[in-house]
């Protein structure tokens, strides 16, 4: 899961041109079986625009769409009156609500016709939450949503909002994030960063990188050697952050380094190398973002999983003329974020078939062929889904965008280890 302090899009986006322009595309509808494939030309360019794939995909989507605040991402929330999920289209067919520290549900209530959802009570101050909704239109189409956001602390007081989790296994390129609820000032912060300490069972040397004043990130100079366990001890109480303000935590979380997955995407040939321990596991076709919408070159972390999300083009600029999105999706399945503006590997039941390994249609994101609803196990992007962690490594390479920015997400792996080692205060 994010950690709070970086507000992450929820939408497929790369660089490209921020959506002024419709991308090239390949996919054809696909409403019914008899649907035909994408067409090619003699120049072996699939004819089929960006705009069909997307009303194709409209048109199968549900018409339920969730709506959750606090943002995710979002730290400072009130803890009263801020929370409140709410639906058009559709009605709510479950919400939870937990703390992510404890795993205690806080309940909530909801509006007598389904469409909205509050806390029961006043929420903790300091405290991180998740927020996972499911919602279902007249057709029995599903939607869901989900969300990760922390309450307010005195103004006296700052906090520090981890990830990953303690006591969770993750792949060998997770670096440890710490995002603060308040900014972290230039002459404290190497007090901050030396009360903080990852240590791992691999002996590798750990260094602290500060992408900004509010996120310190810490890895290794090569991803962690797989099998090892990594220990962090925050010692914050009492340390001054900036003037008069002082952490509040002391505490020791830990986290195992799993098995050793990296695959590459080549957005040239289309296809997935998944490499598990040095040896190659399977070769999965792809489509990747089409011209104008091109996917982020370099190496990117899994950051979240999620069995299904919404994604909606107008979160990362892609709307029409009404500022509407150019899409609304908001069953997405098999969904694994690999940047805070809108990347993602996910699955695509929308697409015709015939672009996986063929064609880059998408306006950024790396789509795997799927089945709506996400629970044919047999598809590329369920098996992919059910054999990746968070903290597994996706390069992209080939591709003729520019290499992702490090703070893009978890993704300090494309710093060189003096390029790191520079943004360290101690």
């Amino acid at each position: 899961m994010l950690a709070a302090g970086t507000v992450a899009l929820t939408a497929c986006g790369g660089h490209g041109n921020g959506g002024t322009s419709k991308a090239a595309a390949s996919v054809a509808p696909t409403t019914s079986s008899a649907a035909a494939p994408a067409t090619t030309g003699t120049d072996g360019a699939h004819t089929d625009t960006q705009a069909q794939q997307d009303a194709n995909a409209a048109e199968q989507a549900s018409t339920a769409k969730i709506t959750i605040t606090p943002k995710s991402g979002s730290t400072g929330a009130a803890t009263h009156g801020a929370v409140k999920v709410s639906v058009t289209g559709g009605k709510l067919t479950s919400v939870t609500m937990t703390s992510k520290a404890t795993g205690h549900r806080v309940s909530g209530t909801l509006s007598a016709d389904h469409t909205s959802w509050k806390p029961a009570g006043t929420l903790a101050r300091g405290t991180q939450y998740t927020i996972a909704a499911n919602a279902a239109d007249p057709q029995g189409r599903a939607a869901a949503a989900h969300t990760t956001f922390a309450t307010s602390t005195a103004t006296t007081k700052f906090v520090g909002y981890f990830t990953p989790e303690d006591g969770s296994t993750v792949g060998v390129g997770m670096p440890v994030s710490i995002n603060f609820d308040k900014a972290i000032s230039g002459s404290h912060r190497a007090d901050v960063q030396r009360s903080i300490s990852v240590v791992s069972s691999s002996g590798q040397k750990v260094v602290g990188h500060w992408f900004s004043a509010k996120r310190l990130d810490l890895r290794p100079q090569t991803y962690w050697q797989a099998g090892s366990h990594v220990s962090m001890t925050l010692s914050l109480a009492g340390v001054e952050g900036a003037p008069g303000v002082y952490g509040v935590q002391h505490k020791t979380v830990g986290f195992d380094v799993g098995r050793s997955q990296v695959s590459t995407v080549d957005t040239a040939t289309h296809q997935m190398t998944v490499v598990r321990d040095g040896q190659v596991l399977r070769t999965v076709p792809i489509s990747a973002g089409g011209p104008g919408h091109t996917t982020y070159d370099g190496q990117m972390v899994i950051s979240e999983k999620d069995q299904t999300t919404r994604m909606n083009g107008a979160t990362v600029g892609f709307t029409e003329d009404d500022g509407k999105g150019e899409y609304d999706i908001p069953d997405v399945p098999h969904a694994m974020r690999l940047s805070n503006s809108g990347t993602f590997i996910h699955g695509n039941y929308w697409g015709d078939k015939s672009v996986f390994g063929t064609a880059n249609t998408s306006h950024g994101c790396i789509g795997l062929s799927d089945a709506k609803g996400g629970k044919d196990k047999t598809t590329d992007a369920a098996w992919f889904y059910d054999n990746s962690l968070v903290g597994d490594v996706v390069v992209v390479k080939n591709s003729p965008d520019r290499t992702i920015q490090p703070a893009n997400g978890l993704n300090g792996w494309n710093m060189t280890w003096s390029q790191w080692v520079a943004g360290s205060a101690v």
